[in-house]
């Protein structure tokens, strides 16, 4: 401290003026690039920084970038002609005139993405099991992706639902057959993963249904052994669907009627961590936490007239862009912990690429036998569309990590 000291009583009022001087001019700079440079709010959902290696300069983080306008689509070959999709997904034989939602393709900011193989995808899956398991935007992820497989198969009617199911939103779970690759792509619907259970003895009358935060619902019995599992939750954890339906959080015998919902969320999380933890073979499963899929209502809530049927094209304005929801940060901090005792769990990061897609709902386009009125559907995705992008992601990220090609 003294040698700093000395060497500044050394410096002349020349030199201090040409030093202020010099410091000045780094300082304006600084503040002109900030003014000049347009504003990117990609840190609003760069979660991913938590997951990418310190040295990972060659590393892509393909969830940042942009959409671009690409009429050939050369990866997205299937058509709601897909036999295993959902009726309300089918947004232009429910009525949609336009198909420009289907013609806009991601591209990372930094790298390309790789073009999805079905046959390659496939041939690694040869064999196995691949589960998601969670809300009705996970089935929507599923329907995608069995859809985009077929096309790496030549004879459709060896593909089929092995309980003879319809593919509809009604059914608590779904299994299909890849008879060719003896491989098999389940949904198992658990909105919660957690039990939604019948309200304890004692409990208070406003108490319709406990969401046990603390008891994994018991489908996880079956997800035990699978090659991929994809998790997705989130949309049902807000108090329109927990606590103003009656639906109130309960641990052990007791419910807890102040818990707040994100709480109650971060709890289900760390449940879940447990079970993947105990239950899970870090050498075979690959474990995938889908981050939060944005909805677009407009003028309203669900419930409210909200709508998004007007949209025509992904948001262009970033400013309009939602801050990164609350799931997200829950959602990653437990995979950062899981991470350091198994290695095979990743953070699918789809929020900030989906915020743009305000075009890709159905909106008005409900299928048929929806009663009229009924309130817009900005939650869920037209197929093929946006999904197609999420299962892009995941088979990418499944290739750099070698998925099946070596024996474990």
């Amino acid at each position: 401290m003294q040698q700093k000291l000395l060497f500044l009583s050394h410096l002349t009022k020349k030199d201090l003026n040409h030093l202020l001087t010099l410091l000045s001019f780094i300082l304006i700079s600084i503040v002109a690039y900030s003014i000049l440079t347009p504003f990117q709010p990609l840190s609003l959902f760069n979660i991913n920084h938590f997951f990418l290696p310190k040295k990972a300069s060659k590393v892509c983080d393909y969830s940042h970038g942009k959409w671009v306008w690409d009429e050939t689509q050369p990866g997205r070959t299937y058509s709601e002609s897909c036999p295993f999709l959902d009726p309300g997904f089918r947004c232009r034989l429910n009525g949609r005139k336009d198909l420009d939602y289907q013609k806009w393709r991601w591209q990372p900011q930094s790298c390309n993405l790789p073009r999805f193989d079905a046959k390659d995808f496939l041939e690694r899956s040869r064999n196995g099991r691949i589960v998601f398991a969670g809300d009705s935007i996970g089935r929507n992820q599923w329907e995608s992706l069995i859809c985009m497989l077929t096309q790496g198969v030549s004879n459709l009617s060896t593909i089929y639902e092995e309980n003879g199911n319809p593919i509809t939103k009604h059914k608590g779970f779904l299994s299909i057959i890849f008879q060719e690759f003896n491989l098999t792509v389940q949904y198992f619907r658990v909105p919660y993963l957690v039990v939604i259970d019948r309200p304890p003895r004692n409990a208070p009358k406003e108490v319709r249904g406990a969401i046990r935060v603390d008891k994994l619902h018991w489908f996880s019995s079956k997800w035990v052994g699978a090659d991929v599992l994809v998790f997705s939750a989130g949309h049902w954890w807000n108090q329109d669907k927990t606590v103003k339906s009656g639906h109130y959080f309960q641990e052990g015998e007791r419910v807890n009627m102040t818990m707040d919902v994100m709480e109650a969320f971060r709890r289900s999380l760390s449940t879940l961590n447990l079970w993947v933890t105990q239950n899970l073979e870090p050498r075979k499963s690959h474990i995938f936490f889908r981050s939060y899929s944005p909805v677009h209502f407009r003028d309203g809530e669900w419930n409210k007239g909200g709508t998004c049927n007007t949209s025509r094209e992904p948001e262009m304005d970033y400013s309009k862009l939602d801050p990164e929801p609350l799931n997200n940060i829950l959602i990653s901090k437990v995979v950062k912990q899981m991470r350091r005792v198994v290695r095979t769990v990743h953070f699918l990061n789809i929020t900030y690429l989906t915020e743009f897609r305000k075009d890709g709902h159905p909106s008005s386009n409900r299928e048929p036998g929806t009663p009229v009125g009924a309130p817009q559907d900005c939650s869920h995705w037209c197929l093929p569309g946006v999904p197609d992008t999420w299962n892009e992601l995941l088979y990418t990220k499944l290739l750099t990590m070698g998925f099946r090609t070596k024996l474990i």
